[in-house]
């Protein structure tokens, strides 16, 4: 994909339990002490995102959608640079109080630990 995914289409996203279980199996992971990315090689034409925040690890539903609003906005900023693999990002413990741009900054440096790790 040589240019910038205008925004998040269905295309882009893991829907089903299956497309999630697909990547848990083999996931090639990118550890961060709140963030996990975990991937798999696809058969899509483009790299595609799962994300979960749990309600365990992020109480208030507002904090949770703008921890995957974040993620969103990372990925499609990202997406031309990745593979073509099945993305998933765990939320864990602690990102709730991270601001927008330590999120920002955090997924920065997975993506580039991920693309390396696929090669």
């Amino acid at each position: 994909m040589s240019e910038q995914l205008k925004c998040f289409p269905r295309e882009s996203r893991l829907l089903t339990p299956r497309q999630f279980t697909f990547v848990f199996e083999k996931a090639i992971p990118a550890v961060s002490p709140t963030l996990t990315i975990l991937a798999r090689f696809n058969e899509a034409s483009s790299p595609r995102l799962g994300i979960t925040v749990p309600k365990k690890k992020v109480k208030l539903a507002v904090h949770r959608n703008r921890i995957k609003r974040c993620i969103r906005e990372s990925f499609r900023l990202y997406a031309h640079q990745l593979p073509n693999v099945d993305i998933i990002v765990v939320a864990k413990q602690g990102i709730g109080q991270l601001d927008n741009a330590s999120i920002h900054e955090q997924l920065h440096k997975l993506w580039g630990r991920l693309v390396k790790r696929c090669q």
